[in-house]
């Protein structure tokens, strides 16, 4: 059993995210899918101060490339929506991981309504016949007639009918069009899929998103495991113990957890050279709040000591950072987070405030390497101003203008 740093497990970590070196080519969009076949999962939000998350996870992993290939993708077939981690782009390989929650939908909580389905049976399934006769559609294109605002917790009649049809995995999106969600039905979207010959046992089902979770996860500790794709209590037969013991994952020693750490055997080649130092992280880059790196907090505490939220949601007067901030990634390190708005119609990228952690020393080479960074996402925002207000410290100011 190999020993490692706490240096060398988070390089596993991301080496396996695709975010230990910057990109050394230009994007294609063939990176495009590898990046989400290699996380698993890419979540969806649609808070778009900066970017969407979808696009700004992608953009942190391979640089500069044209937004609407996730799209095609979606429409292409090669990737698929459906509830994972959270909402998620997921690829179309993996639909019979899922399916089992389509078919059974009731341990999705809030996601799957069961009773609204069944005092609006008639509205459902006067949407299903309207998308059979008539094709894709959109919630838009239901004009509201009970005098409602349209937010999350009021979506008009045809919305619900809609969402609920996608969770039982009767209706799919068939593509997006500015964001929005065009549904059409399963057969139609996924017409190769049949349940009878390719629905495999549940439980089978699950040990390959446990296998998944880990691969993605590049090292973990057993605890981590069923976050990645929100999966329920591990049944014993798949826990990441009983699958080491069966060969199907590697065991590793990491400095200072008082557990194992499990890893995949497709890691192995990167496991012998973390544990050999050869595996070292040089990028730098700025991550979504929703990034898979950070969207568990209590995992990002105990591989990065970082300790993050998001605070949109909390009142202005209460925040400690801002409103939608995003984590630095430096080196192997999670060093700091960034506030930051992108004006579109000005053209201006707005870096409101920079926070560093406490521990990070301020040094030519680490304003280089952020100045660089925030360069290269106001670049592929388009903008050709940034106006750039950092942290309160006159010695980072000074250190980053100069670099700057």
């Amino acid at each position: 059993m190999l020993s490692l740093s706490l240096e060398a497990a988070r390089a596993i970590h991301l080496s396996a995210q695709g975010l230990l070196s910057a990109p050394s080519t230009t994007a294609k969009k063939a990176d495009v899918l590898q990046a989400i076949q290699n996380m698993g999962a890419l979540q969806i939000d649609t808070i778009n101060v900066v970017a969407r998350s979808p696009y700004l996870v992608l953009w942190s992993r391979l640089g500069d490339y044209p937004l609407h290939w996730l799209d095609e993708l979606l429409e292409e077939g090669a990737i698929f929506e459906y509830w994972s981690h959270e909402a998620c782009f997921l690829p179309i390989e993996d639909y019979g991981l899922h399916r089992h929650q389509m078919v059974a939908p009731e341990g999705l909580g809030w996601k799957y309504n069961h009773r609204w389905l069944k005092e609006n049976a008639q509205q459902v399934e006067d949407i299903r016949r309207h998308i059979h006769q008539h094709g894709a559609c959109r919630s838009a294109d239901f004009t509201r007639s009970d005098g409602k605002g349209g937010g999350w917790w009021s979506w008009k009649p045809e919305k619900r009918s809609l969402e609920v049809l996608f969770t039982l995995g009767e209706l799919m999106v068939a593509r997006r069009h500015n964001f929005q969600r065009i549904y059409d039905l399963r057969e139609r979207v996924h017409p190769k899929w049949d349940d009878e010959r390719h629905l495999q046992p549940q439980i089978a089902c699950q040990e390959q998103q446990v296998l998944k979770a880990v691969k993605a996860l590049g090292i973990c500790k057993a605890n981590w495991v069923a976050d990645y794709f929100r999966m329920k209590k591990l049944d014993k037969t798949i826990h990441p113990a009983q699958l080491a013991e069966s060969g199907k994952l590697l065991t590793v020693q990491v400095e200072n957890w008082d557990e194992l750490g499990y890893v995949h055997p497709d890691h192995r080649m990167r496991l012998v050279e973390a544990s050999q130092g050869k595996l070292v992280a040089t990028a730098t880059s700025i991550l979504s709040p929703f990034d898979p790196v950070v969207w568990d907090r209590k995992r990002a505490r105990e591989l990065f000591n970082f300790d993050y939220k998001i605070e949109c949601y909390t009142p202005e007067a209460k925040r400690q950072f801002g409103y939608f901030t995003l984590p630095i990634l430096r080196r192997g390190e999670l060093i700091g987070r960034i506030d930051a708005k992108a004006h579109r119609k000005s053209a201006v990228f707005e870096v409101k405030a920079l926070h560093l952690e406490a521990h990070v020393s301020i040094t030519k080479a680490l304003a280089t390497d952020l100045v660089d960074a925030i360069k290269r996402l106001t670049t592929w925002h388009g903008a050709n101003k940034v106006d750039f207000r950092p942290a309160r410290t006159e010695t980072l100011l000074r250190a980053l203008e100069k670099a700057w």
